[in-house]
């Protein structure tokens, strides 16, 4: 049996309300041991100074496999996905063909399994080819494979045909995922309307496009008793809607990304591409609001919402220019320096939204350093200072903001199923 000890690591496993100086044993790819003790292995990683994690998770990443292989693939993707410190991520089926059918949903299983990086959960489309009249076959999709159902950057127009998928995905026991955005209202926006969308002269996406469908989809979840996941919240009330539902018993959660935490709809005025995202940044009182959800348990999740684009799409007048970042590699950090650094969070806090928290949405055996389970394991610097350079970037999308920033926390090892898949060099 092949054993590896992890000694002298800050071990943090929020699943287990573990934060402890303990020495972290791997036999045959599962976690084993957490000792004060020195047993003998095969191999030894020191990990004096560093947070023992357990691997990260994500709720939401774009691939672009297949179809948009300029942009990313399974390989690159997922190996951004290890430098970033994740260990499990979910697949967005907005691909070319669409993740309709149980044959796609297997294809990116396949995918990444012939990537051999990081796991990859696929998810389904609610609606065939994401157009919003017919549902997919869901069930069929679930046994693909699919660990949720979204039509990625679509919400679901119409009501009918969500309650529905709710209904269906509840005797799945699938959660549905929906990006809350009303296209009647956000059709032409490229960001926030407010303040800084006047003075720039740019057309605005007003909050309310958002908060009209997290209202519906919330009360479609009541109605039908099923599992609605908010994808990207981005505003005040949106929050203060969520953590009503959560009173009342409703199954609804919901995550946020790190680039919607750490800017606000003041940075347009650079009139960077690479700021236009969807939802838009908000201003600053809704972006407190966010941190308030993670500080009070509103949002149990953090999500890169990694959408990696060529850079030749994200080099047109902005207004042409698509929505997104590319996110999985700078997350963690961002994320320490947004919410870490000012006191908003500590480390367990912020290991838990990133770990055992994605992983409850979807039902998976991950997040968790619990003994028996599989060794995805993350071994974090938390004092390493470091400089955005999209050149050392895996993933082939370069399209983020924070190129040149110095952030403060990096993962130096990303291990899975026992397995050193990532080091930093």
């Amino acid at each position: 049996m092949a054993s590896l000890l992890i000694q002298g690591g800050r071990v943090i496993d929020p699943a287990n309300q573990v934060d402890q100086l303990l020495n972290l044993v791997v036999i045959d790819g599962v976690i084993a041991e957490l000792t004060s003790g020195c047993p003998k292995t095969d191999a030894v990683i020191p990990a004096s100074g560093l947070i023992v994690s357990p691997g990260l998770v994500d709720l939401h990443v774009a691939l672009r496999d297949p179809g948009y292989d300029e942009d990313e693939g399974t390989a690159s993707g997922t190996k951004a996905a290890l430098a970033g410190g994740f260990t499990t991520i979910a697949a967005l089926p907005d691909t070319l063909p669409v993740v309709d059918n149980r044959a796609s949903a297997e294809f990116v299983v396949l995918q990444a399994e012939r990537a051999a990086n990081c796991r990859v959960v696929p998810l389904g489309a609610i609606t065939r080819n994401h157009d919003g009249a017919e549902l997919a076959d869901l069930g069929q999709l679930a046994a693909g494979g699919a660990g949720g159902f979204t039509d990625a950057t679509k919400a679901v127009q119409s009501a009918e045909i969500m309650r529905r998928a709710l209904e269906y995905a509840r005797m799945l026991g699938k959660p549905l995922l929906s990006v809350p955005q009303d296209p009647t209202l956000s059709a032409g926006g490229l960001m926030h309307e407010g303040y800084y969308s006047m003075v720039l002269g740019l057309r605005g996406i007003p909050a309310a496009a958002e908060e009209i469908i997290v209202a519906r989809d919330i009360a479609l979840a009541e109605l039908t008793g099923g599992h609605v996941h908010l994808m990207c919240l981005s505003t005040r009330n949106s929050v203060g809607e969520v953590r009503r539902a959560k009173s009342l018993g409703i199954r609804v959660t919901a995550d946020v990304s790190p680039h919607h935490l750490a800017l606000t709809d003041a940075e347009m005025a650079k009139y960077d591409a690479n700021l236009k995202v969807s939802p838009p940044l908000r201003s600053r009182e809704h972006v407190d609001a966010l941190i308030e959800g993670l500080v009070d348990g509103t949002i149990e999740s953090i999500s890169s919402d990694h959408r990696p684009f060529a850079a030749e799409k994200k080099s047109r007048e902005l207004d042409h220019v698509p929505f997104g970042v590319s996110s999985l590699e700078t997350a963690l950090a961002v994320c320490a320096m947004t919410l870490i650094e000012p006191g908003h969070l500590d480390w367990p806090d912020l290991l838990r939204l990133l770990t055992c928290g994605p992983a409850r949405i979807l039902g998976l055996k991950a997040g968790t350093l619990s003994i028996g389970c599989a060794a995805d394991i993350t071994l974090i610097d938390p004092s390493a200072t470091w400089t955005v350079d999209t050149n050392q970037f895996h993933s082939r999308g370069h399209n983020t903001p924070f190129q040149g920033k110095t952030l403060r926390g990096r993962v130096l090892q990303t291990i899975v199923g026992g397995e050193v898949r990532f080091r930093r060099q």
